[in-house]
Parts: C-alpha cells; sequence; structure tokens
C-alpha cells in the first residue's frame, strides 16, 4: 500500500464522536480523501449510534493481526474493540476506561511500526479515563511514545494559534511549574514544525504571567524567566516578542501580528482563541515520533445523540492529517 492511512481512536464510547463521524460521512466529506481511515473502537456501538440519525454506514472491518502496509485497505477501515454498552447513549463512566486503553494500545502499536501517517484521537474525559496520573491525553501519549517532557500543545487554526506553557494543572502550581528550559524547548518545537510542515518562520508572541506583566514581588517571573528566555531566543533567530500583557494581546491589532501567542497556562490563551475562532481549531501534539491530533472540544456526553455538535473541528483535524506524514 502506497499511502499510508491515518489511525483514529474513537475516544470515549459515550460522547459526541460517532455523531460528528456520521455527520461528516454522511456529506461525503471523505470521499475527498486520498489517505484510507482506519477507525479503532467498538463497531457494534459506533453502528448502533449511527442509526439515530438514519445513515447506513459502510465500515470495512479489519483484523488487528492481519493489518500491515501490505494490506489493501478501503477508504473508511474499522479494527473493532469490544466494549459491553447497554444504552447506545449512556453516560461517562469509569466502565469505558480499559476499553480506551485498548483502543489505544492497538493505535500506538500500529503508529510505533510506522503504519499510521497520523494518529488523531476523539474527545476523551480526562477526570474519568486519566484519572489523575496525567494532566492531560498529550502526557499521556508523552509517557506511552516515552517522549516525556518534550510534548506541546499547540492549538491551531490557519489565522493565530495558541500554546500553553504549562497544561492541565491548577492555578497555584503555575508558578512553580514554569522554567526557561521548559519554554525554551516549547518554542524551538513549534518555530521547528511550523518551518519544516507548514513552510513559513513564524512570528511568535509570549505573554507574561502577572498582570500588565507587573508585580509588587521584588523579582517577577517576567525578569526571571520570560525575559531571559526571548533573549536567548532572539540570539538563535526565533522571531519573538514579548513578554505581553494577556489582557490586551488578543486585540484585533495586536494579534494580526502574530501566528502564535505563548501562555503562561492554560486558560490565559485558550480562552481567547476559542472566543475568537469556537470549534475552528484543532489540537496538535508536538514533540512525539508522529503526528497527533484530536478535535478542541471535550466529549459533551449530555448532547450525544441531539443532532446539535459542531463537527467542525473535527472536520479541521482530518484535513490537516490528510496533509502530512509522521514526524
Amino acid at each position: 500500500m502506497k499511502t499510508k492511512p491515518i489511525i483514529v481512536v474513537c475516544g470515549e464510547p459515550f460522547s459526541i464522536f460517532s455523531e460528528l463521524f456520521v455527520k461528516l460521512y454522511k456529506k461525503k466529506f471523505f470521499y475527498k480523501f486520498k489517505k484510507p481511515i482506519i477507525l479503532i473502537g467498538s463497531e457494534k456501538l459506533i453502528y448502533e449510534q449511527a442509526k439515530k440519525f438514519k445513515i447506513n454506514l459502510n465500515l470495512n472491518s479489519i483484523h488487528k493481526q492481519e493489518f500491515s502496509l501490505k494490506k489493501k485497505l478501503k477508504k473508511i477501515n474499522i479494527i473493532n474493540v469490544n466494549f459491553k454498552f447497554k444504552n447506545k447513549f449512556g453516560k461517562i463512566s469509569n466502565k469505558s476506561k480499559k476499553y480506551i486503553e485498548n483502543c489505544f494500545d492497538i493505535a500506538l502499536n500500529i503508529m510505533k511500526k510506522g503504519y499510521g501517517s497520523a494518529l488523531i484521537n476523539g474527545p476523551i474525559s480526562k477526570k474519568v479515563f486519566l484519572n489523575k496520573k496525567y494532566p492531560g491525553v498529550t502526557e499521556y501519549i508523552s509517557n506511552k511514545t516515552k517522549t516525556g517532557g518534550k510534548e506541546v500543545m499547540l492549538i491551531y487554526n490557519e489565522n493565530l494559534s495558541v500554546s500553553p506553557a504549562t497544561t492541565h494543572i491548577s492555578l497555584n502550581k503555575v508558578s512553580k511549574n514554569l522554567n526557561s528550559k521548559k519554554i525554551i524547548n516549547q518554542i524551538k518545537t513549534i518555530n521547528n514544525f511550523y518551518k519544516k510542515y507548514l513552510k513559513f518562520k513564524p512570528k511568535i508572541a509570549i505573554c507574561g504571567i502577572n498582570p500588565h506583566c507587573e508585580t509588587n514581588a521584588k523579582i517577577s517571573e517576567e525578569e526571571k524567566i520570560i525575559t531571559p528566555v526571548i533573549k536567548k531566543l532572539k540570539y538563535i533567530s526565533i522571531d519573538i516578542k514579548g513578554p505581553f500583557p494577556a489582557d490586551t494581546i488578543f486585540t484585533q491589532n495586536n494579534r494580526k501580528k502574530f501566528n502564535v501567542i505563548i501562555g503562561m497556562y492554560h486558560d490565559q490563551v485558550l480562552s481567547p482563541i476559542k472566543a475568537l475562532y469556537n470549534f475552528d481549531a484543532i489540537n496538535i501534539t508536538l514533540g512525539l515520533p508522529f503526528l497527533r491530533l484530536s478535535p478542541d472540544h471535550g466529549p459533551n456526553y449530555k448532547m450525544i445523540g441531539q443532532n446539535k455538535s459542531d463537527a467542525t473541528s473535527l472536520e479541521k483535524t482530518f484535513q490537516f492529517a490528510s496533509k502530512f506524514n509522521a514526524i
């Protein structure tokens, strides 16, 4: 097989993923794809959920042991992972934890062998699945691929992307988890990604952590960490400016000057980009041996089966994954 497939972990079984997927299927979105797709999840569940929308799926079932690059694939394929369920629109619970682990194990094994071009995962409940062991799925996959500490979260939109220096941790832990080495690695990784895969050198802004980049403390994080980082990165010809107050960097005249804005904590940059672009953004994990993406929203089980969910982020995720091979 000449073209490597996109590998898709269906994620939390009681989420809006199946609804979003069948919406794209219904409008023949996948017909445009040159790359085949391999779903990894419960075949029975996705068919049952598709019935709600009166859509007849036609998935090519393959066995995980039979799959290799030599096997001819159809446009959309599925590796079945058994999952017992009574209600196809149930609630998220610990019962799905082992199922999601099995899905990831199969997917990561495929990626490890170099059989996949990119890995996409559907929404997952961090609270239930990760159970405080990892801050987020980004760190979970990084640990599984033995690249811990190199992972970088990039929330990507073609007009403006953001990246938090710390991810899913409490605000009272942010300052203690900031350090020059981590931020330098983050920005170098993002810069290299843009240059290699998007073919241009990004203009990067970095936020301070304190309101207006000021504090009454003797030494601020801006003076101790962020300003020295900017000087070091400018020395190696990275186009970066700052630190900027987070309350003004996202205004129209300021944000249009940059391709990427680096924040010091999760909501400092994710809240503005979601307000600006709604679901027109995707989550990309950099620093892994392969490209990993996911739609930029959660499982939202309360809306499952209601035909109200927006498929834009999942559509953008597939579109982006179709362009590139493994990192």
